[in-house]
């Protein structure tokens, strides 16, 4: 039986170290071995040295993937595209990828006319498809595996026809990639909060640097870093994606901001989100010049993120905010920081620059909206049933205090406070894990909820997401699933993530986030209060508490000299 060529349309000049022949009998290569050792041998680079073995792991790990029941394969492709000779490089790309280009990466000059020509079937083949800019790297690359176009095509068809529930392999709306861009900025913020501020210093936009998230990994990357990647993605799924970008975000901090030196760095100058985003492209696209594809790798599967399941959530709420604005299709962003806008925006305790610092910190779902003035003692007295009726219906909300001493502090609060009236008279708390404290001077500083930074107080995280010891279960059902077994959300509910109800928390003072009743108002329990406010707002307390591990934000026995609520007004209905 002649052995396929996986090589055909590579230029082995450009290859490096990766072997062109075929190894020494590899055999029938099989893909059904337990999950913890795919994952192993994906992680660890073991198809990395021969590019034949490498092209059997991918054709086997394509074929497994659950498809619809009508699915293109390979004869369609030949069926359609026939035998003969054509100048492919002609084929324009469609609309739908966004003016993403082929990257060549090792291919032959003449090879990229192949992918257009299996993206312009892959069109044809599947019309439902309104936003898949990755699509032109993931052909690229696959082509480089695959004995001729039409298995190329047959293994981009499977990608995009996979119907198992849960897991997602591309992104084929711009709905769905918009959601997936704001989520990577909600995750930067949480797990690379360093580089995260990075970028707020640098852009006028963040959410349009985010926006090129998934071109770092599937276009920017050398290609034996990318390869890399597409091994542990295929094996692994979209989830991958995520943890490379925010590796390549830590590791341009580090070039960039010089991080980890000890040393405090000058603020970079701010400049057009347009040349940042070049900056990091610039980065990306070098990166073999400082980081090997282990280091890449290793760096991306030691961050400790949430499971599959709570960044599902976040990827939904995400998606249903966008549907509430009308945001379905591409359009023109408006600029972020035009919901902070200085001559707009007038506030007794913060500046401008400083809610708009404060402004980077919260979901990415609400970055569209901007700051509208609920409550301030000034005008509204110092009256805790007026600060009630003038904050609720409201969510989320933001506080700000400042002390007769000058202290500013305050808290990002995801719940109505009309949700305290659940509990009668008693004191109960409520919230979910997107509340976070902070203080403005002498440095500003967060405190999110204590599990992000420390997940192994929720026994549910750690089960489900130590990816480390215990391996995805062997027939491919990924932990998105238990969405199912989670109850169904108010549906005007846009703070569904991080609700502790989705964890088996070991102890109930892990999610005391705020409470109030007729003669005070409480913002961080368990042992302590991080913020007691009494009914007069005039008097308060801060302290060390277990839901945010907060050190005091100010002196711990406060008088108010201001204090103010601010809501969030949808900036596309205005």
């Amino acid at each position: 039986m002649a052995v396929e060529d996986y090589g055909r349309f590579v230029d082995w000049t450009l290859m490096g170290e990766q072997l062109p022949g075929v190894d020494a009998s590899p055999g029938d290569v099989n893909c059904d071995v337990d999950a913890r050792d795919m994952k192993a041998q994906a992680r660890s680079g073991a198809w990395s040295k021969s590019h034949h073995l490498r092209a059997k792991v991918y054709q086997q790990l394509v074929k497994a993937i659950p498809c619809r029941t009508v699915t293109p394969d390979a004869g369609v492709y030949r069926d359609v595209m026939g035998a003969g000779k054509r100048n492919s490089a002609s084929l324009p790309l469609p609309e739908f990828v966004d003016g993403s280009p082929v990257p060549r990466y090792c291919l032959k000059a003449e090879s990229v006319g192949a992918v257009h020509a299996v993206i312009s079937c892959v069109a044809a083949q599947f019309p439902d498809i309104s936003h898949c800019p990755a699509l032109p790297a993931v052909t690229a690359l696959l082509l480089h595996f695959s004995a001729d176009e039409a298995q190329c095509f047959e293994s981009v068809s499977r990608m995009l026809a996979c119907n198992e529930p849960g897991r997602r392999l591309l992104d084929q709306t711009f709905l769905a990639y918009e959601s997936a861009s704001m989520t990577f900025g909600d995750l930067a913020n949480k797990y690379c909060p360093a580089a995260h501020k990075l970028v707020v210093a640098m852009a006028t936009d963040v959410l349009e640097v985010y926006s090129d998230w998934q071109r770092w990994v599937l276009d920017d990357l050398p290609f034996a870093h990318a390869t890399r990647v597409l091994d542990a993605f295929l094996v692994e799924g979209y989830k991958v994606l995520y943890r490379v970008a925010l590796a390549l975000l830590k590791f341009y901090r580090k070039q960039r901001g010089g991080g980890g030196g000890g040393k405090q760095q000058a603020q970079p100058p701010q400049q057009d989100s347009a040349g940042v985003k070049a900056d990091i492209q610039a980065f990306v696209r070098g990166l073999a010049s400082t980081v090997t594809p282990d280091k890449l790798l290793e760096k991306a599967f030691s961050i400790r993120l949430f499971s599959r399941k709570e960044i599902a959530l976040l990827q939904l709420a995400n998606e249903k905010s966008l549907q509430q604005k009308g945001i379905t299709v591409r359009q023109k962003r408006r600029n972020v920081q035009l919901a902070v806008n200085a001559d707009n925006f007038s506030s007794e305790i913060v500046s401008a620059k400083e809610i708009r610092d404060i402004w980077s910190w919260i979901p990415e779902r609400f970055a569209l909206c901007q700051p509208q003035l609920l409550f301030t003692t000034s005008t509204h007295g110092c009256s805790l049933n007026r600060f009630y009726s003038h904050c609720e219906g409201y969510e989320p909300t933001l506080l700000l205090l400042r002390t007769t001493d000058g202290e500013v502090c305050g808290a990002f609060l995801s719940t109505d406070w009309e949700e305290r009236k659940r509990g009668g008279n008693k004191l109960s708390f409520f919230g979910t894990g997107e509340c976070f404290l902070f203080k403005m001077k002498p440095e500003m500083e967060r405190y999110e909820w204590v599990v992000i930074k420390h997940p192994e107080l929720a026994n549910a995280v750690k089960a489900e997401d130590n990816e480390q010891s215990q391996a995805d279960p062997p027939n491919g059902t990924h932990t998105d699933t238990l969405l199912t077994d989670t109850p169904a959300s108010d549906s005007n509910n846009l703070s569904p993530f991080l609700a502790a109800r989705h964890f088996h928390l070991n102890s109930r003072n892990t999610s005391m986030f705020m409470a109030g009743n007729f003669d005070s108002i409480i913002i961080g329990g368990g042992v302590g209060n991080a913020l007691y406010i009494d009914a007069e707002l005039n008097h308060g307390r801060t302290g060390r508490c277990t839901t945010f591990d907060n050190p005091p934000l100010c002196a711990e026995s406060f008088q108010i000299a201001l204090l103010e609520v601010w809501g969030f007004q949808d900036a596309m209905a205005t």
